[in-house]
């Protein structure tokens, strides 16, 4: 018996003879160029036909287009071989992409292209080398800047130019500063002279220049009460009496012997102490 050297060739999708056929080999099978593109093939994002096997497939983020419609979304100009953006499903030429959404430089008044490094503040973008310090002319890049009278200021510049200079460390003010004797202080320098706590907040009062708390004043300055020995402040309108170089609050001012108070009666002394009228008569 002879033997059939005329083995079949066919689609192997459709079983229809591929003789005398274009046809496309996928995973060692043959298909016709039919089946191949409707099983297969892309479709293209744009026109939505298929993308067939003798034309080239374009792809984006597994989105495909045919050479043809891979365009700009905007001008229509072929994006082939040339760098774009993607703005919500759209593909757009760097020219349209930013014209549509990239910023404007606000100290040359040029557009920041897309992926170039970008400083924003307040609504407003500069290029990074265009967000400089208007003294030193310095790009301020991540570091602390203070703005000033539409002008951004790195903080050494700053202080060279605006801040007010602690009277006691001499360095810069840059926050919360205490003003004593119309000269600036920083609330941590303004200290009582005596124990050195600060004293911005709290009742003060001064001496020769210097400041001082309520409670060193009394005991470096204020008169001793010659009942109780403690400082008679006079401050807040403190009452006291005073009777020979000598004083006593209000309170203490009493007879030694049987403590009646004194204030506004006749009184006598002996030595150091005081005595009412009724336990000095006996003197």
């Amino acid at each position: 018996p002879g033997t059939n050297m005329t083995e079949r060739f066919d689609c192997h999708y459709c079983k229809e003879s591929l003789f005398g056929k274009k046809y496309i080999l996928r995973e060692d099978s043959p298909y016709c160029m039919k089946c191949y593109e409707n099983l297969y093939s892309n479709t293209c994002e744009e026109c939505k036909k298929p993308i067939g096997a003798d034309c080239k497939d374009l792809s984006y983020k597994d989105r495909h287009w045919h050479e043809t419609c891979f365009h700009c979304f905007q001008c229509k100009n072929s994006l082939v071989d040339k760098p774009f953006a993607a703005k919500e499903e759209h593909l757009l030429c760097t020219d349209c992409y930013s014209n549509e959404y990239s910023s404007k430089c606000n100290e040359c008044k040029k557009t920041i292209m897309p992926g170039t490094r970008k400083m924003e503040y307040k609504g407003n973008s500069w290029h990074e080398t265009c967000f400089i310090c208007y003294r030193c002319q310095q790009p301020i890049g991540t570091k602390s800047f203070i703005p000033k009278d539409n002008q951004n200021f790195c903080v050494p510049c700053y202080e060279k130019q605006f801040a007010m200079q602690c009277v006691q460390c001499k360095k810069a003010i840059t926050t919360g500063g205490v003003t004593y004797r119309e000269q600036p202080w920083h609330k941590e320098c303004f200290v009582c002279t005596g124990c050195k706590k600060q004293l911005s907040g709290q009742r003060f009062t001064s001496r020769d220049e210097f400041a001082y708390c309520l409670s060193c004043f009394c005991n470096l300055y204020a008169k001793k009460c010659a009942g109780c020995t403690n400082p008679i402040s006079g401050l807040g309108g403190t009452k006291y009496i005073s009777f020979e170089e000598r004083q006593w609050h209000n309170d203490c001012f009493n007879c030694k012997k049987c403590s009646l108070s004194l204030v506004g009666r006749g009184f006598l002394t002996e030595r150091d102490d005081i005595l009412c009228p009724e336990c000095g008569k006996d003197i």
